[in-house]
């Protein structure tokens, strides 16, 4: 597969995944607090509702992207199931960083740090697809961390347990059942 080819499609889908992420925040309060549409949608500003509205734009990237190339691209999976990974971890270090050091949160540095995460993940999945040996079991890998995250980001919104990643720092809430309790 052509490098620039696969470079190319990374970079789109950092505006997509980012355009869609955006959009995903606010669509479980446009379509009523519809509880189905809390599987994809931030339910509340928790930094787990933050990870998730990365990983679903970011999932429909790699679908598109696997039909697009993606059979093509040796180590694709993996690729993908790591890029999965990197990105609330970035978003995570960052943000967790800066609030602590400074001492203050900001809407403007919290939608840079989903760039500069989505960003960092997309050139994780360009680097690994470019690998120059396909291994199959590194596939695998990245299939079973495939479905872990969408097992997760299917669940945790409607049974999330206590740590902090998960509290909603507006209304001290937990998940979707909390949020909707809280209103």
């Amino acid at each position: 597969m052509n490098r620039k080819r696969i470079l190319l499609w990374e970079m789109m889908g950092i505006l997509f995944i980012f355009s869609a992420g955006a959009l995903l925040h606010f669509t479980f309060e446009l379509s009523g607090e519809w509880r189905p549409m809390a599987i994809i949608s931030g339910v509340n500003e928790s930094v787990w509702e933050h990870f998730k509205i990365g990983f679903w734009p970011a999932f429909v990237w790699g679908i598109i992207e696997f039909f697009a190339f993606g059979r093509k691209t040796k180590n694709f999976f993996f690729a993908k199931g790591i890029s999965f990974l990197v990105l609330p971890a970035v978003i995570a270090a960052l943000f967790y960083s800066y609030t602590i050091i400074f001492k203050i949160e900001s809407l403007a540095i919290d939608i840079v740090i989903f760039f500069i995460a989505i960003a960092v993940a997309q050139i994780v999945s360009y680097r690994l697809m470019l690998m120059k040996e396909k291994k199959p079991v590194l596939n695998i890998i990245g299939i079973l961390l495939i479905i872990i995250n969408l097992v997760l980001f299917s669940l945790l919104s409607y049974f999330p347990p206590h740590w902090d990643i998960f509290k909603d720092p507006v209304s001290g809430g937990y998940g979707i059942v909390e949020h909707l309790n809280h209103l």
